[in-house]
């Protein structure tokens, strides 16, 4: 019998694995996905705000009863409000309203406070985030305030260690390639780190959209798929870490992420479409004999607001 969790931070991460039955086409590599949707809010951002949190504690930059600020598309702010919920911390959060309402709806379910910075067209660009970023600093000057800056935030990365230990585990050992979409960086490299822990030839690709390659050298640009993408290289991006990157148009995502829920029975957002259609490269690519891994990086529940699941 598994053991209960002390309280609900106890219950982030051991996330159920999944194979992929009907979408991979007949001659592809096995594709698993770790279903991240699981956790306690339906995001593996539990796992780097639980972290992050816990740093900051460690070291004394968070005081008890502080108040954390963060700049956020929502998943963060999400899994952050969760966590200061659960441990007394209030929470500022910035938002943008590129994003979806639901996701502002549940911060606020959590109990904190959002301040909502308007965007272009309804689009996610480089200036609606580099404006959040710039108003989530100015809160965070207030007394009493602490910044968690999830793109400069070095715990945030260590927070995925054990998403690559539970793959390692769950597939007996079996995994070639991690196929994972990039916003902070932080679950790419966390997550590869420990799988190349044990296998170091692991072959890592990132994903981006089509749309706003910056990794791939190209110029941001504007797109719609929530949580990835943010215009401009994150500072803690290790490109030496990554084997290759790979381009996904919004509309790829957004038709993959309907395919999930109805060929596969898994509910989940755009970057998770994302993921899955660059998974399939990757499978093509290197045959049946070989085990490629991704994530379901969050539930679709926060997404039937847009578009994503309104289309044929």
């Amino acid at each position: 019998m598994t053991a209960s969790a002390t309280d609900v931070l106890g219950a982030i991460g051991n996330t159920p694995l999944v194979q992929l039955r009907r979408i991979v086409p007949p001659g592809s590599a096995r594709v698993v996905a770790k279903l991240e949707s699981a956790n306690p809010t339906g995001s593996m951002k539990d796992r780097m705000a639980r972290a992050a949190i816990a740093g900051a504690v460690a070291d004394g930059r968070l005081s008890p009863g502080a108040t954390v600020v963060e700049y956020t598309g929502g998943t963060t702010g999400i899994s952050l409000a969760l966590v200061c919920a659960a441990l007394g911390h209030r929470l500022e959060i910035v938002f943008g309203d590129a994003f979806s309402e639901e996701k502002a709806l549940t911060m606020r379910a959590f109990g904190a406070n959002v301040t909502v910075v308007p965007s272009r067209d309804g689009r996610i660009t480089e200036a609606l985030i580099q404006e959040m970023i710039r108003v989530a600093g100015e809160i965070s000057r207030r007394p009493g305030h602490w910044w968690c800056d999830q793109l400069n935030n070095h715990d945030a990365v260590a927070g995925y260690h054990a998403l690559g230990e539970e793959l390692w585990r769950q597939t007996g050992g079996h995994v070639d390639a991690f196929v994972q979409s990039v916003g902070s960086a932080h679950s790419i490299h966390g997550t590869a780190r420990a799988l190349r822990g044990h296998r170091p030839e692991l072959q890592v690709f990132a994903v981006e959209p089509a749309e706003s390659a910056v990794l791939s050298g190209g110029p941001s640009g504007a797109h719609l798929i929530e949580g990835i993408g943010i215009g401009f290289v994150p500072p803690l991006w290790h490109r030496d870490e990554v084997d290759a990157i790979l381009g996904v148009s919004t509309a790829e995502a957004k038709a993959m992420t309907r395919r999930l829920a109805r060929e596969e029975g898994i509910l989940g957002g755009t970057s998770t479409g994302a993921n899955v259609a660059a998974a399939l490269r990757v499978a093509e690519r290197l045959g049946p004999a070989a085990t490629v891994a991704t994530i379901v990086c969050d539930s679709g529940l926060r997404y039937l607001s847009t578009d994503v699941f309104r289309a044929g």
